[in-house]
């Protein structure tokens, strides 16, 4: 019989937000699919997971899928985390759960945080109809043509981005929605933890006066 995926969902940040089945499954399973090994060993070391890890990121994930189902069909166990929060979420680990799918493989889902959930909890905006973008391209042109298809939406809009393109999202986001309320958070359960609610305008000043790290969460 072919092993099973367990897609295990990992800290955001504080190390202590981890569930206790979730650790009890990074004990048991025979390997470890980590998006980035040398991050996932600081939570494996907290917690004294000694199972052994092998790399799974965008740029071996076609090659390491067939190891890994290769692993799976001898019966063994993986267990599949990302960098931070559910895999399969705007990172590779899609890939190898659709062909685990596709090849009638036992995926089981250990729940645990989320950044977008988290982010939108707190938000202040309407929780009962949202629409989760991702990241926009990087692309200004194919950037704003997304941002474009969204002005309609009456959904609550939640859109990733990387701190080096925040303010050219934001000054699309101004652009094309106008001068709208957003919710902007960043380090989310860390230390600097940030979530700032103010219009758009507001929120490019901000970040143009200081360095920023970390991913970022917008929501409009």
């Amino acid at each position: 019989m072919a092993g099973t995926l367990y897609v295990v969902s990992t800290p955001i940040g504080n190390l202590a937000d981890i569930t206790l089945r979730a650790i009890e499954t990074l004990k048991k399973v025979d390997l470890i699919a980590a998006e980035d090994t040398r991050h996932t060993k600081i939570l494996l070391d907290k917690y004294g997971i000694k199972t052994s890890t092998t790399s799974y990121f965008e740029y071996n994930k076609l090659q390491k899928s067939d190891y890994l189902l290769k692993v799976l069909n001898e019966g063994r166990s993986v267990a599949l985390v990302s960098d931070a929060g559910t895999p399969g979420i705007s990172d590779p680990g899609y890939t190898i759960i659709k062909l685990c799918v596709d090849n009638n493989i036992h995926v089981i889902p250990i729940p645990g945080p989320s950044g977008i959930m988290t982010a939108l909890a707190v938000s202040g905006k309407p929780t009962n109809k949202f629409t989760f973008v991702g990241f926009l391209s990087p692309k200004p042109i194919k950037r704003k043509n997304q941002l474009k298809a969204l002005r309609d939406e009456e959904r609550t809009l939640i859109i990733y981005e990387s701190p080096h393109r925040i303010e050219k999202l934001l000054s699309d986001i101004l652009e094309i929605f106008g001068d709208t309320q957003v919710v902007i958070a960043r380090e989310l359960t860390k230390k600097f933890e940030e979530v700032r609610r103010e219009k758009v305008s507001e929120a490019i000043k901000h970040f143009k006066s200081k360095g920023v790290k970390g991913e970022f969460i917008v929501i409009i």
